[in-house]
Formats: C-alpha cells, structure tokens, sequence
C-alpha cells in the first residue's frame, strides 16, 4: 500500500488545480473583473470586455489542462489508474510548479515596491502546490518500488 502522506499530498494537489480551473472558469460567468482580480494579462482583460473570443477560449483551455494534471496527481496517488507519462508529467509539472512560485519571490527581494500581496501569495501556492507534487510523488514511488523489489525475493 502506497504511504498515506504521500497519497494526501497528491490528492491535496488534485484539489488545488482542480479547484483553480473552477475558479478560471467562474471568470466565464463573473466577467473582466474576475479576469483582472486573477491576475490575467491586459489582452486578456481587455478581450472579457469587448466580448472576443479570445478570453474565454483561453481560459477553457487552461481550465482543461489544470483539470488534467489534477488527473495526473490522482493517477499518481493510486486513486486512479495510471496515466501515460505519469512520472515525465508529474516530475514536469512540480518543477514548472516550483520555479513559478520562486520567481514572483524573487522579484520581491530585487524589488519590493512593484509587487502587491497577491502576487506573494500566489507565488506561495504554486510553490506549495509544486512541492506537494513532487514530495508527494516521491513518497508514493519510492513505496511502490519497494514493494514490488520485496515482491521478486
């Protein structure tokens, strides 16, 4: 059986970018501002106002890819059956994962005055869920690799 820190962890991952892909496509019914409250770029703002396609068709396909790799952190965690590239896939994610939640913390030690609180903490959750992903990951291999060595004796 796969360690249960290592399934939570997973399965809190799961959460996060399933519930930030509900939270992108509540911006489909909320409008620009839900665009501009997270933290979308201005062509992006600009398009929810003019009534383009160009914001929405986005953010369904980001919504999809975040509804994806919280499959992926399921499928890792044993929830699910195993999905192709699992480990590329998570091994890619947590790295892109981690260095997006460095960089907004980064930036504030270069430059305090030009970030707001949101961009901290958004850079502390995608930090946190990039660790998650990774450790979480880790933990449910490295069991399953020693079962299954166990298994062969």
């Amino acid at each position: 059986m796969k360690s249960k820190i290592g399934v939570a962890f997973l399965v809190i991952t799961a959460v996060s970018f399933i519930a930030n892909a509900i939270a992108h496509l509540s911006c489909l019914y909320f409008g620009p501002e839900c665009y501009a409250v997270q933290l979308a770029p201005t062509e992006l703002v600009e398009s929810a106002k003019n009534g383009t396609y160009l914001a929405p068709l986005l953010n369904i396909i980001g919504s999809t890819i975040f509804i994806v790799i919280g499959l992926y952190a399921l499928s890792g965690a044993g929830v699910m059956r195993k999905l192709p590239l699992l480990k590329i896939a998570i091994y890619s994610v947590s790295l892109l994962s981690i260095v997006r939640g460095i960089l907004p913390l980064q930036k504030i030690l270069r430059d305090p005055g030009s970030f707001s609180d949101a961009h901290f903490y958004y850079g502390i959750g995608w930090l946190v869920t990039g660790l998650l992903f990774l450790i979480g990951f880790i933990i449910c291999n490295r069991k399953a690799n020693n079962e299954s060595i166990s298994n062969r004796q």
